[in-house]
């Protein structure tokens, strides 16, 4: 069965939602990762049965399909700390209310159990977003970070989003945490220190986006197979490396996106460093049926041109693992 493909909205939140939705309709997606922010998704009108037929109604006008919904910005602001203005930039008023850090943090677990609310609403079964981290600040090592302090971040993570999966488990919806930078779980083993944290329990998986893994040194296929019982959604995001000059680092240098003298960039899916036949093969060996979402991003190409050059590439290759009669040929002996 070829699974869906889908854009995730997030890159495209200046749009109105039904502009986005147009334009992923004549590319070719099948559906869309809808993003709560912008005008796409708003998690506070998760009871309002008018608004989401609306919502349903824009995607059924252009034929496409809601698979999974996203809320990372708000997911961020669970467990951070510090909070500061960078949150106050990506957050809704609601959220931020008067800036007090532990509020921010109530308010934003708040509208995560609301995001599953919403998900169950649109007959969604799976939210993707981030969780924040109340120890990546300690991520350099220097000073010297005490065992205690690491561990009691993971104690708060599990005590901050324990109560936020229980909402999830009543709604029969499932939380993909995406592996990234500035997260709880931002490569392999703290990943593997994540799930322990929280007893393994089946509300909390994980999103596999390679982009993240390739600038640390990680291989995102094994990653798949490690945790192939977790891989609960997939987004497509590619990124070229820049290094080895001598001058341009893996951590970024402080400088813009697209300076040439990063590291390393995001880039438009197919034309980057992630090996994706393999992924694609490794996704199809653990049974991987869900959609394959693009998440676009490059700040050197226009992203009307980008973003169906990436449909197409993913069209070609995120071929699906072979159906039961050709197995069963493969393996019959003549």
């Amino acid at each position: 069965m070829t699974r869906p493909i889908t854009l995730f909205t997030g890159q495209w939140a200046d749009l109105p939602f039904e502009e986005v939705a147009r334009l992923a309709s004549e590319w070719g997606y099948d559906g869309l990762e809808i993003a709560c922010w912008g005008d796409h998704l708003d998690t506070t009108r998760w009871d309002d049965d008018a608004y989401i037929a609306d919502r349903l109604a824009i995607l059924e006008r252009y034929n496409l399909k809601v698979y999974t919904i996203s809320n990372h910005l708000t997911g961020q602001a669970v467990c951070d700390d510090p909070i500061d203005a960078r949150h106050e930039d990506i957050l809704s008023a609601e959220v931020w209310g008067d800036g007090d850090p532990e509020g921010v943090r109530q308010r934003a677990a708040e509208q995560i159990k609301n995001t599953a609310r919403l998900a169950a609403k649109l007959g969604v079964k799976t939210v993707v977003g981030f969780t924040g981290s109340s120890i990546w600040k300690y991520v350099a090592m220097f000073p010297p970070v005490s065992q205690e302090l690491v561990d009691a971040g993971y104690a708060d993570f599990a005590a901050r989003w324990n109560p936020i999966l229980d909402v999830f488990d009543e709604v029969g919806v499932r939380f993909a945490h995406e592996v990234h930078p500035s997260e709880i779980a931002y490569d392999y083993w703290t990943t593997k220190r994540t799930l322990e944290a929280i007893g393994h329990r089946e509300a909390f998986g994980l999103n596999w986006d390679p982009s993240h893994f390739i600038w640390q040194e990680l291989d995102p296929v094994s990653f798949i197979l490690e945790f192939s019982d977790r891989i609960y959604h997939v987004d497509c995001k590619d990124i070229k490396l820049n290094v080895g000059n001598g001058r341009n680092g893996r951590l970024g240098s402080h400088l813009a996106w697209a300076d040439l003298r990063r590291g390393w960039d995001f880039i438009s899916t197919g034309r980057g460093d992630v090996p994706w036949e393999a992924s694609f093969r490794a996704l199809n060996s653990i049974g991987y049926e869900g959609p394959i979402s693009i998440e676009w991003e490059d700040a050197g190409m226009d992203r009307l041109l980008g973003a169906p050059e990436a449909l197409e590439f993913v069209k070609r290759n995120a071929f699906a693992a072979p159906d039961a009669a050709f197995d069963a040929a493969f393996s019959s002996k003549s």
